[in-house]
């Protein structure tokens, strides 16, 4: 992988060069925030990773939430797409980097890009389009327009501004600071000084190419992006799907029984499979089931697959664990299933409420009637309203729902299911655990409050420039 850095971080621009805008840059005046308003509070109590205990009030509390968006959404790698929704200049699709509307696109470069969705003028969004092509990206509101660099190239009646003229330099989009790609997936981050995407990952890494990289043609998507809101604390979904197989046989009892040849439910040793459950201190992690026979589910991808040459080109271990059935986490909001090629992202939006957006991810070269197959299958199980999600959904929003209560909100939760089995086992990559554990759930926290307890790189910046809250930083 190759990380674009935005040359704008404290790098002076060489003459006629055309530049988007980074936070570094950013013309602020003599605006200076008042510190009152950015206080950050000390979670180092809240998440014991020792003892496996959390403290409720981290799903529940509106400045923890606020606390989340500048120093953990704002300083991690973050999950935009697929590299499939920008194959060409002017391509271009909008999500959000926690709630921070961007823009991705291609330049004429043909470098992908991400740029913040607000106009510099008065703050609106120049696309309000899901996903489209376009030439450049034009203000509805007084008409600011910018090229797909990202940089100023049109203000109605401009010679009013001073000296006649707005410096494009100065007041151009803002662009993230670094971007990068992953087994044809699309990451950025507001953070220059954050480590790199391959360090981020980790071995983690290993587990998603059983997942991404089993098509020497790489992946697409199919079916477009399924969006649907959820009541819930976006932790909740983005920790169960890295730690929790814990709740399958119960939570998900009635889906079973529907799918099982019998109606009756899988057999006790298919319920009870052995599995491992790899976690790291980026707050990343994935279960799965281990054994020799581990099939995808639905028959036509089934019958499509060589076992035998994924295993040459993945490996044993990677085919008889997280090749098929298994669940896993991106720190801090991306997931995927592998079965059912399901992708998604975890968007906050509030202590209360996440949006869900979802893809489904194949391989490049399968032919149509097994992509449809697999669409199909995932829409089934893990769609809005899949067999299993609406379970998923159920329960996250009941968890919600009485977690305002004061005498709930101070009973701590237990996390401390396989607590001291992390091992490297010799097979799996890094450290796992057994199937049924909370190992990665206890690291997810950990890396969270680690972030939620260190300033961030903006708050740095503020510090150095003597302005304790410059508007830029927050």
């Amino acid at each position: 992988m190759t990380t674009t850095r935005n040359p704008n971080a404290g790098v002076p621009a060489e003459h006629g060069e055309q530049r988007s805008v980074s936070d570094a840059r950013i013309t602020c005046g003599n605006l200076s925030r008042p510190p009152e308003l950015t206080r950050y509070v000390d979670v180092t109590g809240m998440v014991d990773k020792q003892s496996g205990m959390i403290d409720r009030a981290v799903f529940t509390d509106q400045a923890l939430y606020q606390q989340e968006l500048a120093r953990v959404f704002a300083t991690s790698w973050l999950f935009l797409g697929h590299v499939e929704q920008v194959r060409k200049p002017g391509d271009f699709f909008t999500t959000y980097m926690g709630e921070d509307p961007v823009i991705v696109t291609m330049d004429k470069k043909k470098r992908i890009r991400c740029f913040l969705n607000s106009c510099r003028h008065r703050g609106a969004r120049v696309l309000r389009a899901d996903y489209g092509k376009t030439k450049n990206f034009t203000c509805t509101y007084h008409g600011w327009a910018y090229d797909l660099e990202g940089r100023l190239i049109n203000a109605p009646n401009a010679e009013a501004y001073p000296d006649g003229e707005l410096d494009p330099d100065q007041w151009g989009l803002v662009e993230v600071a670094q971007l990068d790609t992953a087994l044809g997936l699309i990451f950025a981050t507001w953070n220059p000084e954050a480590p790199t995407l391959d360090e981020q990952l980790g071995d983690m890494k290993w587990y998603m190419e059983a997942f991404l990289d089993r098509d020497s043609e790489g992946t697409t998507i199919v079916g477009g992006i399924t969006k649907w809101v959820l009541k819930g604390n976006w932790k909740l979904a983005a920790e169960q799907f890295a730690t929790d197989w814990y709740h399958v046989n119960m939570s998900h009892a009635s889906a079973l029984m529907v799918l099982s040849p019998t109606g009756k439910g899988p057999k006790d040793s298919i319920a009870a499979t052995p599995g491992r459950q790899y976690s790291d201190d980026m707050g990343n992690g994935t279960g799965f089931p281990v054994h020799p026979k581990s099939r995808f589910d639905a028959q036509p991808v089934h019958e499509y697959y060589d076992y035998d040459a994924l295993k040459e080109r993945l490996g044993e271990a990677r085919v008889h664990g997280p090749l098929t059935t298994g669940h896993a986490t991106v720190f801090p909001n991306f997931s995927y299933l592998p079965v059912n090629g399901s992708v998604r992202v975890w968007h906050p939006k509030g202590p209360d409420e996440m949006e869900v957006w979802s893809w489904t991810v194949l391989d490049k070269s399968m032919p149509e009637e097994v992509r449809n197959a697999q669409r199909l299958y995932n829409l089934r199980t893990f769609g809005p309203s899949g067999i299993f999600e609406q379970d998923d959904g159920e329960n996250w929003s009941e968890v919600q729902a009485i977690s305002h209560g004061w005498r709930t909100n101070t009973v701590p939760l237990n996390y401390q299911m396989g607590l001291g089995s992390e091992r490297e086992d010799g097979v799996h990559r890094g450290e796992t655990s057994e199937l049924y554990s909370d190992s990665a759930g206890r690291k997810f926290y950990h890396r969270w409050a680690e972030l939620m307890s260190t300033p961030a790189w903006h708050e740095k910046q503020a510090a150095a420039s003597g302005t304790t809250g410059t508007t830029e930083g927050n």
